[in-house]
């Protein structure tokens, strides 16, 4: 059978535990820089495969998740881990539009989709008073960046920035940020070894579109752990002014 390239990617992603990386660490210090309380109401938007939602329950364990992607298959995954627990909402929805208030809006690496400033303008209605936003951006960790990090970076996420860039980004929407965090080497490693087990199981029987995806995926694993002094995800913990 052949794949066309959107069908080989998500053939690549699907039954990984997450879809980018991040750590339980990196939602427990969010939760304590933001006296969340221990019922708190927070959405994880673009939940993709549900991986944060259990971390999301431990740091507010009386609370509820409202998790919500606009991917199929990543809500059907969602929705069998997690349709007996009551504390849980899973709703296939664009990001742009989410309803309800929340203490926390948590998003792992999906606000590229809309930009730092558009999402948190589009996001304030939806927090309580003293409520945050939680986010991690891709983000350049020098002003000369490798040809090969540049090339990675240019193709995902043109509009890529440093620390600075994102901090006005976000004062451009009119919030501060409390506080900021680079997600650890060990958060990275949690998403790219998996895939490369996946990549490893689909290797023998790709076609060309797969094989095609499936070395845009080996290539980028690759060029973090060459690169990755250069580049990363900057977690920010950011709420209105």
């Amino acid at each position: 059978m052949t794949s066309d390239p959107m069908h080989a990617f998500f053939t690549l992603h699907r039954d990984l535990p997450r879809e980018g990386p991040g750590e339980a660490a990196d939602i427990h210090w969010a939760a304590a820089l933001a006296s969340l309380p221990d019922t708190a109401q927070m959405a994880d938007v673009g939940c993709g495969p549900g991986g944060d939602i259990s971390t999301l329950l431990e740091v507010a364990p009386k609370g509820h998740v409202t998790a919500l992607d606009k991917t199929a298959h990543f809500i059907a995954a969602v929705r069998q881990n997690w349709q007996d627990d009551g504390r849980v909402t899973v709703l296939q929805a664009d990001m742009a539009r989410i309803m309800n208030r929340y203490d926390m809006i948590w998003c792992a690496g999906a606000v590229y989709f809309m930009g730092v400033t558009q999402a948190l303008d589009a996001w304030r209605k939806s927090l309580k008073p003293g409520g945050v936003v939680a986010f991690s951006e891709a983000c350049w960790f020098t002003d000369a960046p490798s040809d090969r990090a540049r090339a990675l970076w240019d193709g995902e996420h043109p509009g890529m920035t440093n620390a600075a860039g994102i901090k006005a980004q976000v004062d451009a929407a009119g919030f501060e940020t409390l506080g900021t965090r680079c997600l650890s080497d060990a958060a990275w490693e949690g998403f790219y070894q998996p895939l490369e087990a996946r990549i490893a199981a689909l290797r023998p029987q790709a076609d060309a579109a797969l094989n095609t995806v499936l070395d845009e995926a080996v290539e980028e694993i690759a060029c973090w752990r060459a690169h990755r002094d250069e580049f990363g995800y900057l977690l920010s913990v950011v709420r209105p002014k």
